[in-house]
């Protein structure tokens, strides 16, 4: 089989179908996700374990191909002449599997991505730490690309993004933009985090936050003059301060709930919700961090934090419920939808 003129095929597919991932198993069809739900492409044939190991072939260099035989899985970037892709290599029952998220590569303004023009704001800080959090797939990444490249088109700064992959191209802006992919530019997220600080830059963007290290050394940085932009694969504002307390040691977790308290801008929580006219929208949570919510982290009462979000619209925090009540009342999704993303559901107004 030609397995080149197979992956082309695929990934015509996708973009015809204005897909988001494609999905690779024996003895099954290709299967592409488009809106949210998955498609078997049955017009082509079901792959063989010879299929799988030649896709294998085509997509990924001769040492990562050693690396994932190695290790049974690994995380790659993938591009070619009309599309880029974050993809993933890995074993299920002793068979491979592959799965490519589409990386469009037009970075899509905060207004082309129905997000909320409040986030501009965080975009134009000179320090501090701010968060994208939400499930995996639902488009935290390339709300993340579009505030760095506001930044890009309109300061000159030197912004170093630390990936693995490394997804969104950013191209020559107003900025000095220095994209790092863990495994091929440094050996890994806390290394390169410890080298930013002699790289003199200005913004920096880490594709996740990974493991106790490098939370320690983001929250230093957006202490010491960064900002810093990050993900977390949390559900809402009040959770991702959790989970960033709870990575460190009982004896360390007063001093971080100061540091965040200090540090934080806000966290920005999203849902893609199915669209009635096709496709997915937004959903979102907002919190910003003021006095009051400052105040909270640092005595440790998160658990109070989506009230202040409910009742603090005035001071442009978002909350999920009231997202999903205006996408409902503007004819965007169904309310039956909107409960099924909502986190409290019995309080979402009809």
């Amino acid at each position: 089989m030609d397995y080149k003129k197979l992956i082309q095929d695929l990934i015509s597919a996708v973009i015809k179908e204005n897909g988001s991932d494609i999905h690779l198993t024996k003895d099954q069809y290709p299967v592409i996700r488009t809106q949210g739900a998955l498609h078997y492409l049955e017009a082509m044939l079901k792959l063989s374990s010879e299929d799988m190991n030649g896709i294998v072939t085509e997509i990924l260099t001769p040492e990562y191909k050693e690396e994932f035989l190695k290790n049974k899985e690994i995380d790659f970037s993938f591009e070619t002449e009309i599309a880029r892709f974050r993809g993933s290599c890995f074993f299920a029952q002793k068979s491979i599997g592959v799965s490519l998220r589409l990386i469009p590569k037009k970075i899509k303004t905060l207004k082309e991505l129905n997000l909320p023009p409040i986030l501009e704001t965080f975009a134009q800080k000179q320090q501090g730490f701010f968060l994208v959090v939400g499930p995996m797939g639902h488009g935290k990444s390339t709300t993340l690309a579009s505030m760095v490249e506001m930044i890009n088109q309109t300061k000159a700064e030197h912004i170093v993004t630390i990936e693995d992959p490394v997804e969104y191209i950013f191209q020559k802006g107003k900025s000095i933009i220095d994209q790092r992919e863990v495994k091929i530019d440094t050996k890994d997220f806390p290394t390169a985090l410890k080298s930013v600080f002699r790289q003199d830059a200005d913004v920096i963007m880490i594709g996740e936050m990974r493991g106790l290290e490098t939370i320690s050394a983001a929250v230093t940085a957006a202490e010491t003059g960064h900002l810093v932009f990050s993900t977390l694969h949390t559900n809402n504002a009040s959770q991702t301060i959790d989970r960033i307390i709870d990575v460190f040691p009982s004896e360390q977790q007063n001093q971080i709930k100061i540091q965040l308290a200090a540090s934080l801008l806000g966290v920005f929580s999203q849902r893609l919700v199915p669209r009635i006219s096709g496709g997915m929208i937004p959903a979102y949570e907002l919190l910003i961090n003021n006095n009051a919510v400052a105040n909270l982290i640092r005595e440790g009462r998160t658990f109070e934090i989506s009230n202040v979000i409910e009742t603090s619209s005035t001071s442009g925090m978002i909350s999920l419920n009231k997202s999903l009540e205006e996408l409902v009342r503007m004819g965007e999704i169904t309310l039956e939808n909107a409960r099924k993303y909502s986190f409290n559901p019995r309080e979402l107004k009809g």
